[in-house]
């Protein structure tokens, strides 16, 4: 198969970790071929890396959400 069908997501119920002496990020992350799981493995950055994702991941967000409606009317 080809490698573009591979991608990476982060592992279900599974929470990034830090390193506070390095500042070594850890992110469990299930490796996919479509749509079967191949392997599950930690995505490690370090601290600088970490940051630098962050921040570019805020740019991507920033502005994109949309809150969601609160429904009229009486909830039952």
């Amino acid at each position: 198969m080809s490698v573009m069908t591979w991608h990476a997501s982060p592992q279900r119920a599974a929470l990034p970790i830090g390193d506070p002496t390095t500042g070594e990020v850890r992110v469990p992350v299930a490796l996919y071929d479509l749509d079967e799981l191949q392997a599950e493995v930690p995505l490690v950055l370090s601290r600088t890396e970490a940051e630098a994702l962050r921040d570019r991941l805020d740019t991507l967000l920033a502005g994109t959400l949309v809150p969601v409606p609160v429904p009229s009317g009486r909830i039952r």
